[in-house]
């Protein structure tokens, strides 16, 4: 047990294995989503890089198929990666996500691969 919250990232498939579809790439993402739920209530603070990175894709008048892509995707999770604590690693083929564990590791940070790996927070928020 820990405690202190960790900001976990959360790293699996997005874009890959979809070819560009919308449909799989939001599928995608709600599985990356449905690990939000256990991440938080271990007691920590789950984080996904989709969830930056594509308002900013937007902002900039892009999707995740548009070539800017790759100039966000990955960045914005090597720099949320500077702020995190932890990755959960999710099954599944996906070069951003071997990136995040590979950069995780070399700054020394914990790689898990199930949720019932991360140590659950002792209870002591103040609300």
């Amino acid at each position: 047990m820990t405690d202190k919250p960790m900001l976990i990232l959360i790293a699996g498939p997005y874009r890959s294995g979809t070819d560009g579809d919308p449909r799989a790439m939001a599928s995608n993402l709600a599985r990356l989503e449905a690990a939000a739920w256990p991440v938080f209530a271990a007691g920590h603070l789950p984080v996904i890089g989709e969830w930056i990175a594509l308002p900013v894709l937007r902002s900039a008048g892009a999707g995740p198929t548009d070539p800017l892509a790759d100039q966000v995707l990955y960045p914005t999770a090597d720099r949320l990666l500077a702020h995190c604590d932890a990755v959960l690693r999710l099954p599944g083929d996906s070069v951003g996500a071997d990136q995040d564990v590979a950069t995780a590791r070399s700054r020394g940070l914990p790689v898990y691969h199930d949720v019932t790996e991360i140590p659950r927070r002792t209870p002591q928020e103040t609300a």
